[in-house]
């Protein structure tokens, strides 16, 4: 049976030397029937290794229901990995950070206040040993004498806490699992981070973008004889909103990757191929407790395969090297097929349905005496609207929400009065209530939870109580609005009601539909030019959101998504659009 071990500073595998050249690919942030592309395109850019995030959050939705199918599909990803002749690391800590969503972590867990994150806390651990004793056993099959060759115990954990014996629960719970490969820890390479992520007699490695000699040498001060590797090669950057889109040249990373090279270690590049943060899944940064950075849709990353799969300059200048390295040298290249891509054009969007007139077609309402999070509530993404009367006459003051995680609209008696966001201080609300009262309504977008950081608890909704000036107010409804299921809302024709003057343009959040028609199918990307802020749904699935202030433009829609004949498109867009059509496009555009 072959197995990956080390010898000295040496890996070996079944006995011979060998360097792992890695890339990472998210198998949930790429439609399934483009695994195979992708995993071509990683050993024919030379690398020998493909290493995985696995994401608690989406292999185990609810506590006790799991899914493992369709992008879920974790078994399948490493099985055509080591179909096309590539070894696998797979990181299925209950934490991955990855930019993803609560970093991996399940939602729910936030609906209980007494569990203490990644720590040696037995309600958490109860949960991590319950979703183990389902995954694990899925992955034995796939150890040494399949794909995998190694395995994380915890991710980047110096980072966040010093709890030992939370480590060692955890390299326990997978050696009794029968996870018999290489176990390994990651963290950043300073000494606390090492101090506190690492585990005594377990492979350390390290992770950074620069400054190899300085990150390997202290390396070297914890671990003086094992194997150097750099277990993330951060060779691209991802995006936040608001932000600039970030790029770095491909030069400058085959520098650094020549000085891991020329010291004889092992890399994995992250990432290789980034991906799409698909629906609602994208995390956000929040390093002070004001300053609140959720991630944008594309994690294209600026890394050696596009969004869309395309090999950049970062891909031929790192495959160069892999072959002035390699004993044999790496042939003539060889790459799948591409279809390329496709601008469909113009689509018109002429179907209309206002959410706050059929918030009850989609979301059965729910009363509670104050407004409490999603979590309390059995939800994980999307929307959450509390609904409120204030008696009158009031003069004018100012409506305080305490804690709004993330974004929220206010109406009062249905007209809108502005939006309150997390961390920026200078929006405010305020109105004045009329003598026979007045409806308030605030509808609050969860925008993706803290995937790293001091921050990491992170509810969404209102968290916190709601003053108008310094009076609390009670007796909410509530209306849960995750958009998994769009099938209860009616539409109407905008074209014809315009006609007969039964309707004005849409004023607040509205789902707006249309259809197109094509026979050449391929990957195309959605512009959004007129639009305000939302998420986009194509043929029920969720794109992912959208935002006019950058810095992405398009939305990149995978032809799997796709098929021949009529598609639909409905955008639920939170402002307003100054044109109720999109553009499909046949370039990306990051900003």
């Amino acid at each position: 049976m072959a197995v990956l071990t080390y010898k000295g500073s040496q890996f070996m595998y079944d006995g011979e030397p060998i360097r792992i050249l890695s890339g990472a690919i998210h198998y949930f942030r790429v439609v399934p029937d483009y695994w195979e592309d992708r995993l071509l395109k990683l050993k024919a850019c030379g690398f020998n290794t493909v290493e995985t995030y696995v994401p608690w959050n989406v292999h185990e939705p609810q506590p006790g229901r799991y899914c493992f199918e369709g992008m879920a599909d974790l078994e399948r990803f490493i099985r055509i990995a080591g179909d096309v002749g590539l070894h696998v690391i797979v990181r299925p800590s209950p934490y991955i950070c990855a930019e993803w969503e609560f970093g991996g972590l399940p939602a729910w867990l936030l609906a209980d206040d007494d569990i203490r994150l990644r720590c040696n806390d037995a309600k958490f651990l109860a949960n991590v040993d319950r979703y183990y004793d389902v995954l694990l056993p899925k992955l034995k099959p796939l150890l040494s004498s399949g794909p995998i060759i190694a395995m994380q115990i915890e991710n980047e954990y110096g980072s966040f806490g010093n709890d030992a014996s939370y480590l060692r629960y955890l390299r326990d719970g997978m050696v009794e699992r029968g996870m018999d490969v290489l176990l390994f820890t990651s963290d950043g390479p300073t000494d606390h981070m090492l101090q506190a992520g690492s585990v005594p007699g377990h492979l350390a490695t390290v992770n950074f973008g620069s400054g190899t000699e300085g990150a390997f040498a202290k390396l070297r001060e914890y671990q003086a004889d094992e194997p150097l590797m750099c277990m993330e090669y951060w060779n691209g950057w991802f995006d936040h909103w608001g932000e600039s889109h970030h790029t770095r040249e491909a030069a400058d990373v085959a520098v650094v990757f020549e000085e891991m090279l020329r010291a004889g270690a092992s890399v994995n590049f992250y990432m290789f191929h980034g991906g799409t943060n698909f629906g609602f899944y994208n995390g956000a940064n929040c390093q002070q407790k004001d300053q609140y950075e959720p991630t944008i849709t594309s994690y294209d990353y600026d890394s050696l395969l596009s969004e869309s799969g395309e090999p950049t300059a970062k891909f031929h200048a790192v495959r160069d090297l892999i072959a002035r390295y390699s004993d044999e040298g790496l042939g003539e290249i060889v790459l799948p097929e591409s279809k390329g891509t496709i601008a469909y054009g113009r689509v018109e969007l002429n179907e209309q349905a206002p959410l706050l007139a059929q918030m009850d077609r989609i979301s059965d309402p729910l009363h509670r005496t104050n407004p409490e999070p999603m979590e309390k509530l059995g939800q994980d993404y999307g929307f959450i609207c509390y609904q409120t009367r204030i008696s009158g006459p009031r003069e004018r003051q100012e409506l305080v929400v305490q804690e709004v995680h993330d974004r929220a609209l206010v109406f009062v008696d249905g007209q809108f009065q502005g939006v309150l966001e997390r961390g920026n201080p200078v929006l405010s609300v305020s109105f004045e209530v009329p003598p026979e009262g007045a409806d308030l309504l605030i509808l609050v977008e969860n925008m993706g939870r803290i995937n790293y950081g001091p921050y990491l608890r992170d509810p969404k909704g209102i968290t916190e109580g709601v003053r108008h000036g310094f009076q609390f107010l009670y007796d909410w409804t509530v209306h849960c609005l995750p958009l998994t299921d769009l099938s209860g809302l009616q539409f109407s024709n905008v074209i014809s009601e315009a006609i007969n003057e039964t309707v004005n343009e849409v004023q607040g959040p509205a789902f707006y539909r249309g259809e197109f028609n094509i026979t050449d199918v391929r990957d195309t990307f959605l512009r959004l030019d007129n639009w305000t802020k939302g998420v986009v749904f194509v043929n029920e699935f969720n794109l992912g959101r959208y935002w006019s202030k950058g810095p992405q433009k398009t939305l990149y829609v995978p032809a799997p998504l796709l098929h021949e004949g009529e598609n639909e498109i409905i955008v639920f867009e939170l402002h307003q659009t100054a044109d109720q059509a999109v553009t499909f496009v046949d370039t990306p555009d990051l900003g």
